[in-house]
This record gives structure tokens, sequence and C-alpha cells, in this order.
């Protein structure tokens, strides 16, 4: 700690008057002693990191200088413009502003290398689950059978130590594990621990039989299809009805139709009933089948005073919501699932609502722009999968979903939107929420007249984020405004969202009245937030002890996606996503002023020892320095790109 004090101090002495310096708008207050520039800030790593970074890798040289960013992340230079961003004389003074705009966006066009490539000579998975007598393929099969010349090729091992092994006392990825060496006999044998007892099993998967069912379309939605038609006849007016039955339940419930298998695995069209027999036995006998739950009859949602996650696209994978879960978080949700994907029975979009044990109160968010669509995958949803309640997306501002209908769009197609509302409600045993925006529109407010709405159709509680879907995050959240909806919600619960990254930022949300505060940028930038809102303290925490949480994550990101060469490499995906939010985080010990506001990008500073240094490097190479710490040596070619383009600058 002495040698990196003597290294902030050299550094601002050498980097000029910088502690008389007012600090600038939108930059965080730090130390003057700690301050430094971007050149001394890399001179720094440079000379102090043990490793140099990898030469593989496309985000940096080995002389250590900044290379040309890929096509996607450059910003198009105009027609008169050279490529070193220096205009021609006859260039014109818009064409330099255009010249200087900042990144702003997703990379769209980003290189994407998938991890199934990093795997030239795969193994057969009959021979990874070791059932050698009988290949799944048959002669078709085109993967290796050779494990003698699979492990001639396949790359050293990245540990002594295998996490599934050493957590659940047998790897499923036997000799395909990169932490194999731990759990392989001498003769190359997979190694059993007898004696540890299986953790449970992470809920809400996809049956292999549904997935066929929902991609051959022999899946029926009577609830859905009964909703719909009413809805199609005319919405009821006022709110609905409490003790009504929906018609045609009675046919649904008929004697002799054994409603509880209907729902597990629906019959086609074509198929021959069961044989008679003896009955199958499907649990307690209930009234379910026969009598459906009034809306009075629901499960409530009571989460007021909790702290929610926010559903986080990427980021909010389940190995972040288990880190959020551990230091304090109360309601978590899955990240947004497409409506239309799950209904064709994708594996990737069902893996969205995949949970974890730790989540007691778990949700899952859909995203559609159409009746028929949102209310069968509602009805689907509420027949597979565990859940405390649905979240419908009413506030998704991306335009791949704006300009389908969805998302922020629904704010403005009222009558589509109260149809999804209301059939959704209808035909789910689970309370519905919705989360939205202020608006489409920066200075249009559309919350304040959809709530009582809202309220009307069945929503059991409603977030409302601050912004509008034009503004974006340029300026800070509205929470006026926000106090405004609560009355207009009530006696609805409003839970409020926006820039919350500190104690006093809740403490000042929850003066609004509103019913809780969802956080979202904040539990990225510092996922132990939520620790801090319940203790009510500032959290100085070390380098070590962060170091720490990102390795807790990469544990849960092999138990979660396999130990394997994919799987290590998804949860490197995803970890450098994160550290592409952390990297903002500002120790509170270099800060002069406390809290640190969430729209304050820190300037380039030295921390307080290297690894505090090295985690607030805002260069995608040293978020990959990072995550070779934790998971071993990067692939040969391996290329980074943050999604976001205003992630990653220079």
């Amino acid at each position: 700690m002495a040698e990196g004090a003597a290294e902030v101090s050299a550094a601002s002495d050498g980097g000029g008057d910088l502690g008389t310096v007012e600090p600038e708008r939108g930059v965080a207050p730090i130390k003057p002693q700690y301050l430094t520039t971007k050149e001394q800030f890399h001179e720094f790593l440079e000379a102090k990191g043990q490793e140099k970074p990898s030469q593989d890798s496309e985000a940096v040289d080995p002389a250590g200088n900044d290379l040309a960013e890929p096509e996607a992340k450059r910003i198009r230079l105009e027609d008169g413009q050279t490529e070193d961003g220096q205009a021609e004389e006859a260039a014109e003074p818009g064409e330099q502003l255009q010249a200087q705009k900042r990144a702003r966006g997703q990379n769209k066009c980003r290189p994407h290398v998938k991890p199934t490539h990093y795997d030239k000579n795969k193994l057969c998975p009959s021979l990874v689950q070791e059932s050698a007598a009988k290949c799944f393929y048959g002669d078709r099969c085109r993967f290796l059978h050779d494990v003698g010349h699979y492990l001639e090729t396949k790359p050293a091992d990245l540990g002594p130590s295998c996490v599934l092994f050493e957590t659940f006392g047998r790897c499923p990825y036997g000799v395909t594990c990169r932490f194999a060496g731990a759990h392989l006999g001498p003769e190359g044998q997979n190694l059993v621990r007898e004696g540890l007892v299986q953790a449970p099993p992470v809920r809400n998967g996809l049956d292999k039989a549904l997935q066929q069912q929902l991609r051959k379309r022999k899946i029926h939605f009577k609830r859905a299809e009964q909703a719909l038609c009413q809805l199609s006849r005319g919405p009821l007016p006022g709110p609905t009805p409490k003790a009504t039955v929906p018609k045609g339940r009675e046919a649904e419930g008929a004697p002799g139709q054994d409603n509880c298998d209907s729902q597990l695995a629906p019959q086609e069209p074509d198929t021959v009933g069961p044989p008679s027999g003896p009955l199958r036995m499907c649990g307690p006998l209930t009234d379910e089948d026969v009598v459906r739950l009034r809306p009075c009859e629901k499960r409530r949602l009571d989460i007021s005073g909790k702290l929610y996650l926010a559903p986080l696209t990427t980021c909010g994978n389940l190995p972040f919501r288990r880190i959020c879960k551990r230091f304090g978080a109360d309601v978590t949700c899955g990240e947004m699932a497409v409506c239309t994907n799950l209904l064709q029975g994708q594996t990737s979009e069902w893996a969205l609502l995949k949970r974890h044990p730790c989540e007691d109160i778990f949700g899952v968010q859909l995203e559609g722009a159409f009746p028929d669509t949102m209310t069968k995958c509602a009805e689907l949803l509420n027949r597979t999968i565990e859940v405390d309640f649905v979240d419908i997306n009413v506030g998704c501002p991306i335009d791949l979903v704006f300009k389908k209908g969805g998302g922020c769009a629904l704010m403005n197609r009222l009558a589509k939107f109260q149809q999804i509302v209301r059939g959704m409600n209808q035909v789910l045993d689970v309370p519905l929420t919705v989360k939205l925006r202020t608006g489409v529109q920066e200075r249009v407010n559309l919350a304040h007249r959809l709530l009582p709405d809202l309220r009307d159709w069945g929503a059991a509680l409603v977030t409302l984020h601050g912004r509008s879907r034009e503004q974006r995050y340029t300026k800070l959240a509205d929470w006026q405004y926000i106090e405004q909806c609560v009355a207009a919600a009530s006696p609805m619960p409003l839970f409020g969202n926006g820039d919350i990254l500190s104690y006093e930022d809740a403490n000042r949300a929850l003066q609004t009245g509103v019913a809780g505060v969802m956080i979202a940028r904040g539990a990225l930038l510092k996922p132990w937030l939520f620790t801090e809102i319940k203790e009510q303290r500032h959290w100085d925490i070390s380098s070590s002890e962060r170091l720490d949480i990102l390795r807790d994550f990469t544990h849960y990101g092999l138990e979660h996606w396999g130990s394997d060469t994919q799987g290590v490499e998804k949860t490197r995906r995803f970890l450098l996503e994160w550290l592409s939010f952390l990297c903002r985080y500002v120790p509170v010990g270099l800060l002069e002023r406390l809290p640190q506001r969430i729209n304050e990008r820190p300037p380039y500073y030295l921390g307080r020892d290297y690894l505090e240094t090295l985690m607030a490097s805002q260069k995608a190479a040293d978020w990959i320095r990072i995550s070779e710490m934790l998971l071993g040596p990067i692939p040969p070619n391996f290329v980074f790109l943050p999604k976001h383009k205003a992630n990653a600058y220079k």
C-alpha cells in the first residue's frame, strides 16, 4: 500500500496542478492525490502488471499501444476526412463536430465468436455421459469417438480444482472439463465422491417432450383462446369482476378429463386417449380443474419495502442474481424473454426463465406486442414453470422491440395493451405486474394516465422508470413525476426505478411514497449496494474483496453454463460484460464527496494498490487480464467488444 501511495504522489506531482482544478460536471470528485493522466495510468498498469496482455487478444498490441478499434466501434468518417481524424482543408466546421461525436448506442455489428467454435475436436456426447455402448447419432455422428486423440489435442487444464466436482461430488463433463485433472482417474475414468449430497436442481428448465410439442404446434391453449374470444367481443367496463367464471369453463373441466395431465403434457388432436385402467395420481384432490381461481383468490404479491433487482438484459443472468441475493436483494426477476421465442421452444430463450433455489421471490419478464401470443405464453408458463409473478415489459427502448410494437410502443397502443393485460391476468394463477417508463417522448408523460387503467385491468403492481424512451440515460430520472404517479396508482403499489447508487438515493426515493425501489445499473456497478441500503452505511470495499466477488461469479457461472470449453468461455463473456460496468465504480476512500452519483464518470486515477487500479481501467484489454486471473488464458484469436459502445472508450 505504501508503494502504491508513493506512485500516487509521484503521479500527482508530475501531473500538474490537478488539486486546484474544479471537478468537471459529470465527473466523480476524486481526491487530488489519486488523480492522474491517461498516459500515466496505463504506464503504471504496464509497469506493475506481472503478466503482459495476451498477444492473441485484438484489444491491444504487445507494445502497449492502442490499435484501431473495430469497424463497429469506430465513428464513420465523413467525406473529406483522413484516417487519423484530421480534416482536410476543404472540410466544413460541421464535419469536424460530427467527427468528435462520442460513441453511443449498441455495437450491433461487433465481432462475435461462439464458444462452440473454440472446440474444434469435440467429443461425442455419448462418451461424455459415459454411455459409450450406443451413440446417440449412430452412423451420422460427426463427433470424435477416440478419447485418446481428444486428450492429445485438448488444451491444458485451467486450474487444479473443479467447482462442480467440489460442490456436487461429480462433474458431468468428464474428460471435456477444463479442470478434469481434479476428477479423472489413472485410466481416464470420471471419479465420484459418494459422500457429497446433491444440491437442489435449478428449476424452470425446458423439457424435451414439451419442446417437441411446441415446435410441432401440438399444444392447445384453451384458457387463452377463451380469454381472447371474450376480449374480442369487447372488454368489460371498469375493474375485472371478482366472481366471474369465464364461459366454456365447464367444457374445460368436463367429467372424465384428466385436467392435470392435460396441462403437463397436452395431447395431440389425433391422439387416442389413455387406456382404461388404474387412474394416475397427480397430487392432492382440489377443485382447480373444475372451478377456476377468482382474482380475489390469487396469491398476493406483498413485496412492499423490499429491494427489487431489475430484470437486466445480458448481465442479469442467474449467476449475477445469486451474487445480488447474497448481498441482500429480496426480489429477483429473470431477463426479458420474447414470448414468440418461448412459444417456438427456443432453448436459449427458455434458459432465461431458470430459477435458482436461493431466489425465494422470483418472477419472469415477458415482451410481446400482440394479445394472442402474450396470453398463450402466459398460459404456457402458468402450466410449466414455478414463479411468484409474471412481469410485462413496457419499458424496453431499443429499436428492434419498439418498431415491432412491443416495449415502450405499447404505451401508445392502448387497445392492444389493455387486451394483453386483461388476457394474461385471466389465464395466470400468479400476480401480474407491469414495468413501464414515463412515456415515449421526452416531454410527453403518459404513465400517470395509464396507471389507473392498469389498476382496473388487473395489474397487481407497477414499476415506473423515471425516464422516457427518447431520453434514454441522457438525464437524471424524474422522481418528482414518480411521486405524482404514486397518487394516481393508489391503492395499487408503485415501485420506483432510476439513479439509485447509494443508501441516500434509496432513502430519498422512498420519501416520494413509493412502495419500494427497483435497482438496475446500481447493482451492476456495485452489487453490495443492497447491503449498504439495509445497513445504512457506505462500504469501503477493498480490491481483494471485489476480486473474491468476481471469483464467486465465475464459480456460479461454471455451475450454470458448464466447466467444458464452451461453458468456460460463456462465463468469460458474461464476466467481461459485467466488468464493463464495474469499472465505473469509485472506491469510497478515494472520493472527496460522498456518495458517488450514477451519472458521474470516474476520471483517470491510481488506486490504493495495483488491483484497485486495474479494476478502474476502461480498456477491454485490462478486463481480459482480470478474466485471465480467474478463468485462465484466453483462447487464440479471442476478441471482445462490449455490448454498449460507451462502455469501453479510450
